[in-house]
C-alpha cells in the first residue's frame, strides 16, 4: 500500500483541513500529522480505496476513509487520542 499521492490529498482536502484545526498537531508535510515530535497520521491508498494509519499510542492503527461516516470516525479516534 502506497503513501497517498497528491492527487489522493486533494480529493481528501476536507478531512485535511479538519484535522488542521485539531490542537498539539503539526502537518510537517501535506497529508502527515505529528504530535509531539512523534508521527501521528498519514494517508495511503491502493485498490481497495484510502486509508489512514492513526497512531493510538501503542500501534499505528489502520482506518478507511472513504465515506462520510468513515472521515468523521477518524476524527472522533484522532480525537480522542489527543485529549487522553
Amino acid at each position: 500500500m502506497k503513501h497517498a499521492s497528491a492527487a489522493t490529498l486533494d480529493q481528501l482536502e476536507p478531512i485535511l483541513v479538519q484535522l488542521r484545526q485539531l490542537p498539539g498537531l503539526k502537518e510537517k508535510s501535506r497529508g502527515c500529522f505529528y504530535r509531539k515530535s512523534k508521527s501521528f497520521l498519514h494517508f495511503h491508498e491502493d485498490p481497495a480505496g484510502f486509508f489512514a494509519d492513526i497512531d493510538d499510542g501503542s500501534v499505528f492503527k489502520r482506518m478507511p476513509v472513504n465515506s462520510v461516516r468513515e472521515k468523521a470516525e477518524l476524527i472522533n479516534v484522532a480525537k480522542k487520542i489527543i485529549e487522553g
